[in-house]
């Protein structure tokens, strides 16, 4: 994720969900997951070509959306 933010730019927020039970019933199965704009992405491994083609699609949509 490092290299990809660092090509791409984008914007990375970290949550350790341990200690919070509603954040550990809701991901635990699925750890690691990758959300972009809070839809699930990716879950246990990154395909780096396909989040690429997420991220650049989510912002062609968001720069639609000025």
């Amino acid at each position: 994720m490092a290299a990809l933010r660092e090509e791409l730019g984008f914007e990375l927020e970290e949550v350790d969900i341990g200690g919070d039970a509603e954040l550990e019933a809701r991901y635990r199965e699925w750890l690691p997951v990758v959300e972009i704009d809070g839809v699930r992405a990716f879950v246990y491994y990154v395909q780096p070509d396909a989040f690429r083609r997420k991220v650049e699609a989510q912002s062609r949509r968001s720069e639609g959306s000025l």
